[in-house]
């Protein structure tokens, strides 16, 4: 069984009890805390390796390491296998720093996206205008509606209803 598989299968339980999966989530945080923050320390660097050669490197189970690369995935400039990733398989840890910072946004994720380690990377500034351009993204702005007697929106000056809100 691949292992993505079996992290899923562990870490999204339905039948394991409450208190342990909050247990087990939080030692995962933990630890991926403290793999990021071992990343960041030297963001240029591609770190790369099998799974097990990886998790031996940043002292966690073949399971975090697996639910560590399913998370940075999508932050990487060139994907993983994760689908069919096993122990021996060779990943990459080469991340876009701006697309790992939004993506820890997005994820609300502010154990990560706040490590002290982000500060040598982007100055304040350009951490709040990461930090905005992924808020925004996922922001739903909702048009005015238009009415049958309003100004039509296309500039004409006529009605909406006697312009482009003709049947």
């Amino acid at each position: 069984m691949a292992l993505l598989k079996k992290w899923r299968d562990m870490a999204y339980s339905e039948t394991a009890n409450k208190g342990d999966l909050q247990r087990f989530w939080n030692t995962y945080f933990e630890a991926e805390k403290e793999i990021y923050a071992t990343l960041l320390k030297n963001p240029d660097e591609v770190v790369s390796g099998t799974v097990k050669e990886l998790a031996d490197k940043y002292e966690v189970s073949v399971m975090t390491m697996t639910g560590f690369l399913d998370g940075i995935n999508d932050s990487l400039k060139e994907a993983n296998p994760i689908e069919e990733m096993e122990e021996d398989t060779v990943v990459n840890l080469g991340f876009d720093k701006a697309l790992l910072y939004k993506n820890m946004v997005a994820a609300q994720a502010d154990w990560l996206y706040e490590l002290e380690e982000w500060n040598d990377i982007f100055d304040e500034e350009t951490r709040k205008a990461l930090y905005k351009e992924q808020k925004s993204s996922t922001t739903i702005v909702k048009e005015d509606k238009v009415y049958p007697n309003d100004p039509c929106p296309c500039g004409s000056g006529k009605k909406y209803k006697k312009c482009c809100g003709k049947k």
